[in-house]
């Protein structure tokens, strides 16, 4: 301890003490504000002057700091018994640790931002998704099936289940990869382009081939398909008339 503050003079300015004691000067003025640190009389030359009871107190202050206690229970504790001081830690303990569990839930869920899709669908859907991205189909198709799949599990949850398993066993065609690209081609084209009647085509004789080999299911829930042909048609008018071409030609 330096000679100043052995004898027990009030000799350190502020920015002495702060220095001393490994803090700021404006820590030492918000401790004096939080009335933790007594502030010493003004000198005859107008300045506080600080002693080594100051010093003590604030490097116990800045120790509590450092460990994690609150402002507003620092006087508390450094007026606290041995007894009083033990509970009073173990309660902030408790609270540290609950507000360490929230930050671990807080950037859990940043991290699943990251993920992109699997934030807002199923595991499954997310991965039906990202092989739709494999296999050549614009982010802007994705995106269309992927908010349609988000409105689907939130309105019927059991059918969207079935059906993505459903998607997840068509993606696995080479077939119905190549029809699903073609069809994503498709989407800024002319709904009279005159190659929307042989994709129409094409569509229905996979969907009939596929149906033919499938065991029945129950059919779905009619607001479900309005919603997703209405979602499909809206956004493509070559798509809405392949549509309606496939139901033509059966």
């Amino acid at each position: 301890m330096s000679d100043e503050l052995a004898g027990g003079r009030h000799l350190l300015t502020i920015g002495q003490l702060a220095n001393y004691a490994g803090v700021t000067v404006k820590a030492v003025r918000v401790y004096h504000d939080r009335d933790l640190l007594p502030e010493p009389p003004r000198d005859s030359s107008g300045y506080r002057r600080y002693g080594a009871e100051h010093a003590i107190q604030l490097v116990k202050i800045r120790t509590l700091v450092e460990a994690g206690v609150p402002l507003a229970r620092i006087k508390e504790l450094l007026g606290a018994g041995p007894e009083q001081f033990a509970e009073a830690l173990d309660e902030i303990d408790r609270n540290l640790r609950k507000r360490a569990e929230e930050i671990r839930r807080t950037r859990q869920r940043i991290a699943q931002l990251h993920s992109g899709d699997r934030l807002f669908v199923s595991p499954e859907v997310a991965s039906y998704l990202q092989r739709l991205r494999e296999i050549g189909v614009s982010e802007r198709t994705v995106l269309l099936e992927r908010d349609l799949w988000i409105l689907l599990q939130s309105v019927a949850p059991e059918q969207a289940a079935a059906w993505i398993a459903d998607k997840l066993a068509a993606i696995a065609d080479p077939e119905f990869c190549t029809l699903y690209v073609d069809y994503d081609a498709a989407f800024d084209w002319s709904p009279n382009d005159p190659r929307l009647p042989a994709l129409a085509e094409r569509t229905r004789q996979w969907f009939t081939s596929r149906d033919a080999n499938a065991e029945a299911e129950p059919a779905p829930d009619p607001t479900i398909t309005q919603l997703a042909t209405v979602t499909a048609g809206a956004s493509s008018p070559a798509w809405a008339r392949i549509a309606e071409l496939a139901k033509q030609t059966r």
